[in-house]
């Protein structure tokens, strides 16, 4: 036979309580007095009581969960910032809700399931949906933010590092360091981080008379790296530094030079990367990068959003946060 779940009025019985006590005990943002608390939490470990929060958002329209939107996960970068996402919004009393997208055709059938999971908004890591996708959460009227990521529209929040003032230090420190054939991989076409990054090492060439050696498509991916890398040396004469547009690509890069073409890093070829992963400092890498302040991003990512639910105000705000240069061994 199986066995009726212990309801909140049992609970408030066994503590001597009244059952907006016990609600408030096991709401976050509720005031309750530590004796109470102290009370219901062991009438409530007695009895084998469980909150139904599914029951409660039905009462408060509010899940307490926020979806999460991302591209990848074998990018170690994203990795440390889902990680870090998980748990601000665990000190907020927030859920989180994981949905993966690699392409723009999975729109529609992510904002179905969010919208089915009444999620009560949406953090983007995702930078392949991330202009046509929040655009549609802002028509919606659903709370949106951007980490790591800008879209030229306004209306919606989004938090990110100065990617232009990072690309034109990588540029400035290449030309400075004396390399002349000065190449670029870059990340997703439609990205902007890539793109600003781009534009940034771009006029920094300019500015100190000199110019982009060589390009090519490297998608964020490592395997693309890795190939991008084997068609740069595959004819002479060769690039003497490249600029990854992230370190996961850079790391990529240093394998293949190594690993496949016998050349030395720093001594044949410099390589610069961003994001400053904790592989980059690694013995073996000891990667020259550009630090992006993963978790104030986070931090402020989330202040925005819930700033939104909280108010029941859909609108946008941007934040754009310092990037640090880092200077390590793989350059010369």
């Amino acid at each position: 036979m199986k066995k009726r779940p212990v309801t909140s009025q049992q609970v408030a019985a066994l503590a001597g309580v009244s059952q907006s006590a016990v609600s408030r005990c096991f709401s976050t943002d509720a005031s309750i007095a530590p004796k109470t608390r102290e009370k219901v939490l062991a009438a409530a470990k007695q009895l084998g009581y469980r909150p139904n929060h599914i029951a409660r958002s039905l009462i408060t329209r509010s899940s307490r969960t926020i979806a999460v939107v991302m591209s990848q996960l074998d990018n170690p970068f994203y990795a440390q910032m889902l990680n870090c996402t998980a748990h601000q919004l665990q000190q907020y009393g927030y859920h989180l809700l994981l949905f993966m997208s690699s392409d723009e055709e999975q729109s529609a059938s992510i904002m179905a399931n969010i919208l089915q999971s009444q999620a009560d908004g949406i953090l983007m890591l995702a930078a392949r949906l991330s202009s046509s996708f929040a655009q549609e959460c802002i028509e919606r009227g659903i709370p949106v933010t951007l980490i790591n990521r800008t879209v030229a529209f306004e209306g919606v929040s989004q938090v990110a590092s100065d990617n232009y003032r990072g690309g034109y230090w990588v540029g400035e420190l290449l030309v400075k360091r004396g390399y002349e054939r000065i190449a670029f991989i870059a990340g997703l076409p439609e990205s902007s981080t890539s793109s600003q990054r781009r534009q940034g090492f771009l006029a920094a060439l300019a500015d100190h008379g000199s110019h982009c050696w060589a390009e090519a498509q490297g998608d964020y991916q490592f395997a693309t790296a890795q190939a991008a890398t084997r068609t740069m040396f595959a004819n002479a004469p060769y690039p003497d530094a490249i600029f990854a547009a992230n370190d996961h690509m850079a790391v990529a890069v240093i394998d293949t030079l190594r690993a496949e073409l016998g050349l030395r890093v720093p001594e044949d070829v410099g390589v610069v990367g961003f994001d400053n992963m904790p592989i980059a400092s690694w013995p073996s890498y000891q990667l020259t990068t550009v630090e992006q302040p993963l978790e104030e991003m986070v931090i402020e990512a989330i202040r925005l959003l819930l700033g939104q639910i909280d108010t029941g105000l859909v609108a946008g705000e941007s934040k754009l946060l310092s990037v640090v240069p880092i200077v390590r061994r793989s350059t010369r």
